[in-house]
């Protein structure tokens, strides 16, 4: 064999290597694992693990779901630019981040209706039987931190409306970072009593009661929004998660831990109240 052919042998080696390497990135792009990171505020942990569990045996996508406080979640991913979806616990943190640049207004959707009561400990032994029980001398009361967990915000809006705020407010022990935290306090027996939403009986149910608050007392509904993050890299694939969260499938986890799927479901417990429209 000449020089000649020994150097156009090695040439067409390298290039079929070459091209034989390309080939096996583009297959392995091609085949990659498909992940969502989907940022939930905790007021819904419980049925949401369950459905993100299902979406994950349907599609053979890997959902890493993060949990916590609203705020201190869309501080998060607006501080490392990461997250295909973003479901606070309420819709002033959406709107939050439709202004900050973080989601697309265009794709939010409602998953969830949620309404506040108040959760004691297991036996009510403070005998805690209405929102002015609260403001009692030696009641200990805990919220969420109204400044980054949705219903610490709204815990505050129902104490104002009822004008027992100030009254109510030197008995407040303990604010809380998370909706699982506010929940927790009453197992714990940290607190007498927390306003927390009506779902976190359902969490406890053996080591707590609920007090349900008069309806007429309930100013506003809650409701947990869900949608796409401007930081994802698949943008059809959060989509279809998106759509996934409202499915009939996942409407019926939801009404399975007692959540309300819809404003008349919510409306049942408290028919004065009203859903601020959204507004991003």
């Amino acid at each position: 064999m000449g020089l000649k052919q020994i150097s156009a042998f090695l040439i067409i080696l390298v290039i079929t290597s070459y091209m034989s390497f390309q080939g096996g990135i583009y297959y392995a792009w091609l085949h990659r694992p498909r992940v969502l990171r989907v940022f939930f505020g905790a007021a819904a942990e419980v049925p949401e693990l369950e459905i993100v569990k299902l979406f994950e045996a349907k599609t053979g996508v890997r959902i890493e779901p993060t949990f916590g406080g609203s705020g201190t979640l869309l501080t998060s991913m607006k501080v490392t630019k990461v997250g295909d979806i973003y479901a606070p616990g309420s819709p002033d943190f959406m709107a939050s981040a439709i202004k900050d640049n973080v989601t697309y207004a265009e794709s939010v959707k409602i998953i969830a209706y949620l309404i506040p009561e108040i959760i004691v400990q297991k036996g009510n032994p403070k005998n805690i039987t209405s929102l002015e029980d609260l403001a009692k001398p030696g009641i200990k009361v805990g919220l969420g931190d109204p400044e980054s967990v949705c219903v610490g915000a709204y815990a505050v809006d129902l104490l104002k409306f009822n004008r027992l705020w100030e009254a109510v407010k030197p008995n407040v022990v303990v604010y809380v970072d998370s909706c699982s935290k506010v929940a927790s306090l009453p197992v714990l027996k940290s607190v007498d009593a927390v306003i927390g939403w009506h779902v976190f009986y359902n969490w406890n149910p053996n080591s707590t009661d609920i007090v349900w608050i008069k309806p007429e007392l309930i100013p506003k509904i809650a409701y947990i929004p869900a949608a796409i993050s401007k930081y994802t890299e698949d943008r059809e694939l959060a989509q279809q998660f998106l759509d996934y969260l409202v499915s009939d499938e996942a409407q019926a986890i939801f009404r399975k831990y007692n959540y309300f799927a819809t404003v008349e479901e919510a409306k049942q417990y408290a028919p004065n109240a009203v859903i601020e429209p959204f507004e991003g």
